[in-house]
């Protein structure tokens, strides 16, 4: 049993001892300058100007939404590609491209019909 996961073991011990042993060296060896400016938030070089808890505009969730979905949609691409040619053996091979034709036009006129509604322009 050992002899299988030894090895990994050992990588995760040393892993693991590594990360703890960096960490608590700096906070040993390192030097403890407190003053306001190092304590304050810290966002991109932008100071902070108001609460964080703002409103966003509706395009905002609309476009991620939408890049989640495309992401996914295309996420499914990826398998029946690298299953077509098991399928063409059985005789199966021109139902799943027609299966994947009706499903890249179903995407395409959900793209085409997010562009004509707007969605995707930044004002």
């Amino acid at each position: 049993m050992f002899h299988t996961f030894g090895p990994i073991l050992l990588q995760l011990v040393l892993a693991v001892g590594f990360a703890v042993g960096i960490v608590a060296l700096t906070a040993v060896i390192g030097p403890r300058k407190i003053n306001p400016v190092k304590n304050d938030a810290y966002e991109c070089g932008v100071d902070y100007i108001s609460d964080a808890r703002g409103m966003f505009h509706i395009r905002f969730y609309l476009v991620a939404v939408l890049f989640i979905l495309f992401d996914v949609e295309a996420i499914f691409i990826i398998p029946w590609a690298t299953s077509l040619h098991s399928f063409k053996s059985v005789g199966l091979s021109v139902f799943i491209y027609l299966e994947m034709v009706v499903f890249m036009a179903v995407l395409i006129a959900g793209y085409i019909y997010v562009l004509k509604k707007g969605a995707l322009k930044w004002e």
